[in-house]
């Protein structure tokens, strides 16, 4: 009885948003409640703009724009990185990207001393064979960490190409500017890992022909084993190694039948661009947003508002429709407090980058000044009660 009422009191409190400390580096960052944004900033192909609102207890969205030189030595090449990691089952995956895949491209990026698809891939590689020593070493005190993972998007601006890689169901949209109308065309770079697409479905229905459960229709929802909806991720080793998918794995996450090979993978979808003078900017986000707005317009809010804030501006759309499909007002969604807020919304990453088309023509090799910005959520000062989630 006595815990009911305190899960209760933790539910229901409310820090006051001053109370909140943002997590981010960045000095010129703001937090605002559970809203961290930049509203502008320069990057090395023109100008950027980011935010961050948070809705689960811990922020498993993690991300950053990484400008300036993409290797170890300081000799280039120079240019633009995103990064937007949509973590879940909790925020260890996401984290531990953000804090090794760039470091990862520099390193190969060096050895190659080029950009390229192959150095994309081996840095993907190099940080999914980093998280899963984490969890070998971790296992014995912390077994739940088998179940944690991340989608991991990434866009690479480099000497007038773009590169994008994807795992998961983040998304990156470019907007294109169609000189014979004016408008500006939404135009979707990076490729989906979702069970709820039927080519996604098909694929991991070929991949293991010997198993009819590998996908299962459940709640009105297709999931690879009946456990997640995604079939590409970094983490999540519960579905690509059988020695962690055993007890003391929570019950619900261990598969009846043991697995001869991995379920699922960590080889990103790479697609490069060769950037024209017509394209104008490419918004990175996590699924929250797509889940509220589709790309036409998501690319037709950033085309008819001012660039600072824009990023800002997106998240805001979102959470208005979300409090629209609750019947409910935003000003109430907003009072909503994190963990509990869950029930309304996911964590919402979106980093917008302009593109400048005389600074994405110049060359790699022309040196930029070094910039490093991390999205932000809110951690709480010591002894504070957190609040947390009701029960689903």
């Amino acid at each position: 009885m006595l815990s009911g009422f305190m899960n209760f009191l933790r539910a229901c409190f409310r820090p006051r948003s001053d109370r909140y400390v943002h997590s981010s580096s960045d000095a010129g960052s703001r937090q605002d409640g559970l809203l961290w944004y930049k509203d502008t900033g320069q990057h090395f192909n023109g100008e950027f703009s980011m935010a961050v609102v948070q809705a689960n207890n811990l922020l498993e969205d993690q991300s950053q724009l990484e400008s300036g030189c993409l290797s170890s030595h300081e000799c280039g090449p120079y240019g633009t990185f995103v990064g937007v990691y949509d973590g879940h089952g909790g925020p260890e995956t996401s984290r531990y990207i953000n804090d090794h895949l760039f470091q990862h491209l520099k390193r190969f990026t060096s050895e190659q001393q080029t950009m390229s698809v192959d150095v994309i891939q081996k840095a993907y590689q190099a940080t999914e064979e980093g998280f899963l020593s984490l969890v070998t070493r971790q296992w014995p005190m912390n077994p739940q960490i088998a179940a944690v993972g991340s989608c991991c998007l990434a866009g690479v601006i480099c000497g007038g190409t773009l590169y994008v890689a994807n795992l998961g169901d983040s998304r990156a949209v470019l907007g294109r500017a169609v000189k014979a109308t004016g408008k500006v065309l939404a135009i979707q770079l990076s490729a989906e890992h979702n069970a709820c697409i039927e080519s996604v479905r098909q694929e991991l229905q070929s991949l293991h022909p010997d198993d009819s459960q590998i996908v299962v229709l459940k709640h009105n929802v297709w999931r690879v084993k009946g456990l997640i909806q995604i079939s590409k991720s970094i983490g999540d080793v519960y579905l690509k190694k059988a020695e962690f998918n055993r007890e003391p794995l929570y019950p619900r996450f261990r598969l009846r039948e043991p697995f001869k090979k991995p379920i699922l993978s960590a080889d990103p979808s790479i697609t490069v661009h060769q950037l024209q003078p017509h394209d104008q900017f490419v918004i990175f986000a996590s699924d929250g947003l797509w889940e509220h707005l589709s790309n036409q317009e998501a690319v037709d809010i950033v085309q008819n508002h001012s660039r600072s804030g824009i990023a800002r501006r997106l998240v805001k759309t979102a959470l208005q429709e979300a409090a629209k499909k609750r019947e409910m007002r935003y000003s109430d969604l907003k009072k909503i407090d994190r963990g509990v807020r869950r029930h309304f919304h996911d964590d919402i990453t979106v980093i917008v980058v302009f593109l400048n088309s005389n600074l994405v023509s110049k060359a790699s090799s022309v040196k930029g000044p070094n910039l490093s910005v991390r999205g932000g959520g809110v951690t709480l000062p010591p002894r504070t009660l957190a609040p947390c989630a009701m029960p689903a």
